[in-house]
């Protein structure tokens, strides 16, 4: 019998090509992952990585253990499924993979009650963009992600992955307090259109709104500064450099440097939770999705969000 610990150090390097990142991934030392890779190399009386500089690359029996990794850990999770529904309460680990403002917004807070009503079961929180979240649960390294995207950029998810929605975040523009448009009822986008924005960079979700928000007007928006952390970009505002787009979930209090002025049409971003769908019938995945669902910030008003979870190729 092989290891599972040593298949799933095997699994991370052939989905991450390198020892450094599957040891990233699985919260491991690079040395403790080659040394799981050499115990397994011994085990099967096989090579298993071919080392060429920083990289590696899988012999072919390598790409053998790895598949038979996946299936192995497919059954195993559904088996877990199993025997957590004849127990009839969460146990075991889950692992949750969430997006800055949401854990501060509401996840650790859903976390807390989920730990709180289920002592056997041990709750873990990654803090991960939702691009990085969906690749997690999709490989099996967290078994629930919350993700979000805008109106305008909808969210691409594998189609072994379910979805359900959470609620709905409104964005606001925000402005330094002595810029022209700072106490106007509302903006658009063409009131901002000569400005310069305070933005992340290419390839997040939030970037891609403001870039196809001003598709229709034939221009750009200019991007001064490329700030991933919206704290960050509050700093920017506060010194008047430039304009943003602050969603309110997790805004906090601003600085009385800073206006909030509402945007037309209204900039909002959907948040769901998304999760293997072999595990769905996992009373711990229903528990968390209970807790988050219960602490999202105005669950009274929210968008309602059914019990009944949409597939991926439903999502988008």
């Amino acid at each position: 019998m092989f290891d599972l610990n040593r298949l799933r150090a095997l699994r991370a390097v052939a989905t991450h090509g390198t020892v450094t990142g599957a040891a990233a991934a699985l919260g491991y030392t690079p040395s403790a992952v080659s040394q799981q890779i050499a115990k397994l190399e011994r085990e099967t009386g096989s090579d298993l990585l071919d080392r060429q500089g920083g990289k590696v690359e899988l012999t072919p029996a390598a790409w053998l253990l790895a598949e038979a990794a996946d299936e192995v850990v497919a059954v195993l999770e559904r088996t877990r499924s199993r025997l957590e529904e004849q127990r009839d309460q969460p146990t075991g680990r889950l692992v949750l993979a969430a997006f800055p403002t949401a854990c501060r917004g509401f996840a650790a807070a859903g976390l807390a009650d989920l730990a709180g009503r289920h002592q056997a079961l041990d709750c873990r929180l990654v803090e991960a963009d939702p691009n990085r979240a969906i690749s997690l649960v999709a490989r099996g390294e967290a078994d629930l992600a919350v993700v979000h995207d805008w109106h305008n950029t909808p969210l691409t998810l594998p189609a072994s992955l379910s979805v359900g929605e959470l609620g709905e975040d409104i964005a606001d523009v925000a402005l330094p307090a002595g810029h022209p448009l700072a106490d106007r009822a509302v903006v658009t986008p063409y009131d901002l259109r000569n400005e310069r924005w305070i933005g992340q960079a290419s390839g997040a979700m939030c970037h891609e709104w403001l870039m196809r928000s001003y598709s229709s007007l034939d221009t750009e928006p200019d991007i001064a500064y490329q700030i991933e952390e919206y704290e960050s970009q509050i700093a920017l505002l506060a010194a008047g450099l430039g304009v943003t787009v602050l969603p309110r979930l997790g805004r906090g209090v601003l600085p009385p440097t800073v206006r909030v002025v509402p945007m037309r049409p209204t900039p909002a971003r959907r948040l769901s939770a998304v999760w293997r769908s072999r595990a769905g019938r996992r009373p711990a995945v229903h528990a968390a999705l209970a807790a988050l669902r219960g602490r999202f910030p105005g669950a009274g008003s929210a968008r309602p969000c059914g019990d009944v979870a949409r597939s991926a190729q439903d999502a988008g």
